[in-house]
């Protein structure tokens, strides 16, 4: 089950419509804006502190980005010119809007490139909208992620339009329709495997990293990762596995292992054929069309593991949509529950 809490006078009520407001970290749609991208990530102090206090982190993060902009620039161009995480997410809720019917309406809202938070508030209040359920598109939370996002909605709420009704889904990485639609993208990507092999390919389970005083300081993300993978392996029971961890850089300690020294092991003990499964990502992005799909590929291959194959992301499949759907419903449903009494 979700925990939330929700903010405005009053609280939701089931004769109004519903926005549902999909909140994501964004991502450069061009080869021009990955250096700006980059400095508005770095800037965040909940996603990264930098040393000298918060006077230093925006002159720094501008230097740290102007010389991460090559590198970055050039994995853009390797997937297509830009990032595809603005539209999948519009994808996603257009998709959800018409799975929810009548009396719900979508919009999409990015951390670090638009449609940002203002932007999202102000089109809130034009369009009359009267209450809101906010929903990240992690199904894990970490406060670098989802608690960043959140916070950022909350200040444009609060400066702009206080009066807006609003309840908060901050986490579903355990929400079961969830999990049976990641199960049915490990399953598709079973198939690719001859089916003699298929029982024996192991899982590599795959997340994005963060820094472990960030985990050690009590940010659930670590412990809800592992139980996204929990919830996942009762769908494939005896079945190998193994969670690494990605987009590691930078002078400090991240949550291990790296997927690099897991293909070691997976090579040391002969395996050929592993199936990659991103826990933490709901659509393409660079993360897994070059991260995974290019570079760890390469690393697979030199160390001798022929097919290793990523199972498809969940972008707009239709189950997933579904279970998206069926989490706000009851959320909402449940928010409207709780607010009762303070109404009678």
């Amino acid at each position: 089950m979700t925990r939330s809490f929700h903010a405005g006078v009053g609280g939701l009520r089931a004769d109004r419509d519903t926005a549902v407001i999909l909140l994501n970290m964004g991502g450069p749609e061009s080869l021009e804006q990955v250096e700006p991208y980059l400095t508005r990530l770095f800037s965040d102090r909940k996603l990264i502190r930098l040393p000298g206090g918060p006077l230093l982190q925006r002159p720094l993060a501008r230097l740290l980005a102007r010389r991460r902009a090559v590198k970055s620039r050039d994995h853009y161009q390797q997937i297509g010119g830009g990032s595809p995480l603005r539209y999948w997410s519009e994808r996603q809720a257009a998709a959800l809007e018409e799975e929810l019917g009548e009396g719900w309406r979508t919009y999409i809202l990015m951390r670090y490139t638009e449609p940002r938070a203002q932007q999202v508030v102000q089109r809130l209040r034009q369009d009359g909208v009267r209450q809101a359920l906010v929903l990240p598109l992690y199904p894990q939370f970490a406060e670098a992620t989802s608690g960043s996002g959140i916070a950022d909605f909350q200040q444009a709420v609060a400066a702009l339009y206080p009066e807006l009704v609003y309840s908060v889904v901050p986490h579903w990485y355990d929400w079961p329709p969830y999990l049976d639609a990641m199960a049915a993208r490990v399953r598709e990507g079973l198939e690719h495997f001859p089916p003699e092999h298929r029982e024996q390919v192991p899982l590599l389970f795959s997340a994005h990293a963060m820094p472990q005083k960030v985990i050690d300081r009590g940010d659930p993300y670590l412990s809800q990762v592992l139980a996204t993978a929990r919830g996942l392996l009762q769908r494939f029971a005896g079945r190998e596995w193994y969670l690494g961890f990605q987009s590691r850089s930078g002078p400090v300690r991240w949550t291990g292992p790296a997927l690099t020294a897991l293909l070691d092991q997976l090579s040391r003990k002969g395996r050929k054929d592993v199936l990659l499964v991103p826990l933490s990502f709901v659509s393409d992005h660079v993360e897994t069309l070059y991260e995974i799909d290019k570079e760890l590929q390469q690393e697979a291959r030199r160390r001798g593991i022929t097919n290793m194959v990523r199972c498809p992301a969940l972008n707009d499949h239709r189950d997933f949509i579904r279970a998206l759907a069926a989490l706000v419903r009851q959320h909402r449903d449940l928010a409207i529950e709780r607010d009762a009494p303070s109404r009678e």
